[in-house]
């Protein structure tokens, strides 16, 4: 099976951790990762995303050990619209988080529309923090969590302009 995924994944945390194990427990995985232009504009917050390079770099280090321990192959490519790769007809899945399953109801929609068979939509629940709200990488650049969902008041966040 072809498991696509998406995001902008910065700082990598254990709610996408969740995602990409459950990706790979179903196939083979393509990451579409969002370009420079492309990430700031699916942020909720105003806040500094590190670079395209920086961010697929980072990614292929988690994703290479979970590739290797469920025999998988994985590839990471550019996605420089929402609804990326997940419209090509090699994919058979797509893993999505809560706040993303509609997108994940609007590639299906597309594909219909071009004749393309429906993906199987995947929602991995959110991994819960320590102080019970949900682990994003927004409360971690803001200081409030760590990649774990520790609690972390010592922390200063990251500027929205680094």
């Amino acid at each position: 099976m072809n498991v696509a995924l998406g995001g902008t994944f910065d700082p990598v945390h254990d709610g996408h951790r969740a995602l990409f194990e459950r990706a790979f427990e179903l196939g083979d995985v393509t990451v579409g990762l969002t370009s420079d232009e492309l990430a700031p504009k699916t942020r909720h917050v105003d806040r500094y995303v590190r670079s395209f390079a920086e961010r697929k770099r980072d990614l292929e280090r988690e994703l290479e050990p979970l590739a290797a321990e469920y025999g998988r192959e994985f590839a990471v490519h550019e996605l420089t619209e929402p609804t990326g790769i997940a419209t090509e007809p090699r994919f058979d899945a797509l893993v999505v988080s809560p706040e993303t399953e509609d997108t994940g109801e609007r590639i299906n929609e597309l594909r219909e529309e071009s004749g393309v068979d429906p993906l199987d939509i995947v929602v991995v629940d959110h991994v819960i923090a320590e102080d019970g709200d949900v682990i994003s990488s927004t409360r971690i650049v803001n200081g409030e969590i760590d990649e774990h969902g520790n609690v972390t008041p010592e922390r200063d966040g990251r500027d929205a302009t680094r």
